[in-house]
């Protein structure tokens, strides 16, 4: 059997952000919070009044209200809406999945973002964009060493225009004085990726000029937990000689902890997931089961009397998820974004919505204009 070679991704051909056609542009997809909501059935305005009577009740409790998006709801334009929703404190937490950091960051620097896929992959260029790959990895891995996770770091990237990274003969020296500390790895990553890019030690000046297309810039400034959960291949960024699955992971590890931290105080709280079918599901279940396991091993109950409102754009298969989920023979049973939440306790309501008209509409109701 003939042995297989795997990549050598040093050897990737990368072009800069200004080559590629971008579809769309943070300037025209913005949504302004005080442009009227796009209209809705009025059992779905009935819906999205319950989700904000329920936050009302969480705010009051103190409990958490996560937010769980995928990338589209970014696309869409709801940045300024969740900026207001985060600025009234309706949101305690957010997550999203790699390609809601990649759009966030390339609106945010290049004011552009999303390409042809199908076009691009044919040519070879689909994501080996440098600018995006080099400044996510770098953020990443700066941010590293104040022990930030993804989601955190690129927010602190984007908001401050930038990062300082320290020579790599000061990371070497830190790493040989402490082998065994807890950052050596990621001290060795930066190092490395300084090296083999040749980026200089000292201040790299990053100027964001259209930060307020940014959920994850917004979430820094107002002190909002927003974590990232990526899977490693799947995204655009491993499409660069840069690409390190260790820096992506470690960050990835640390927000999957911080996640879990949000999930522990949702008793009585909300959890939304809009738009994201698989992440959403796959990172919550595994989160709380972690939760649950801690909490019985220290004589406290499991989470409870927390209510979920998922939003896409499918129809939930013609079942009420409200009574639990479907047979086996049902095909509803097997949409993953309805029947994973549909077990996770608590009360699991399904909305088949556009993810930024609910987002807008449910702005209106919590944070009406004055």
């Amino acid at each position: 059997m003939t042995a297989v070679v795997p990549l050598d991704l040093s050897r990737l051909k990368v072009l800069p952000l200004a080559e590629r056609r971008s579809l769309t542009r943070a300037d025209d997809i913005l949504i302004d919070p005080a442009r009227a909501a796009k209209p809705v059935s009025g059992e779905l305005q009935q819906q999205i009044r319950l989700c904000a009577e329920r936050m009302r009740l969480a705010r009051a409790r103190g409990a958490s209200m996560m937010l769980i998006y995928g990338a589209h709801l970014l696309r869409n334009g709801a940045a300024l809406l969740l900026d207001r929703l985060m600025a009234e404190g309706w949101l305690t937490h957010l997550a999203t999945n790699g390609a809601g950091t990649i759009h966030d960051w390339e609106y945010a620097w290049f004011g552009a973002s999303t390409e042809s896929v199908e076009m691009n992959v044919a040519s070879g260029t689909f994501g080996t964009w440098h600018e995006t790959s080099t400044n996510i990895h770098l953020a990443i891995m700066a941010g590293a060493l104040d022990g930030l996770g993804y989601g955190r770091a690129l927010g602190r990237f984007i908001v401050e225009d930038g990062t300082t990274l320290p020579s790599t003969d000061d990371l070497l020296q830190a790493i040989r004085a402490e082998p065994g500390h807890p950052l050596t790895a990621a001290r060795a990553d930066l190092m490395h990726a300084m090296l083999s890019q040749r980026i200089p030690a000292g201040r790299l000046s990053v100027t964001h000029r259209w930060k307020r297309a940014s959920i994850i810039a917004s979430a820094w400034r107002h002190g909002v937990p927003l974590t990232v959960h990526p899977g490693i291949g799947y995204d655009i960024i491993s499409n660069h000689p840069i690409f390190s699955g260790s820096a992506i992971g470690r960050a990835a590890e640390w927000d999957f902890k911080l996640f879990g931290g949000s999930l522990d105080r949702l008793d009585g709280g909300v959890a939304l997931s809009v738009g994201s079918a698989i992440m959403g599901p796959q990172v919550f279940e595994k989160s709380e089961s972690c939760v649950n396991n801690l909490r019985l091993q220290d004589g406290r109950s499991v989470v409870h009397d927390h209510t979920i409102f998922v939003v896409d754009l499918q129809d939930g298969g013609g079942w009420d998820w409200s009574t639990g989920e479907p047979p086996k023979t049902n095909p509803a049973y097997y949409l993953r974004f309805c029947k994973s939440f549909s077990r996770m306790g608590g009360a699991m309501h399904y909305l088949q919505c556009d993810n930024a008209t609910f987002i807008h509409h449910l702005c209106t109701q919590l944070a009406p204009l004055p």
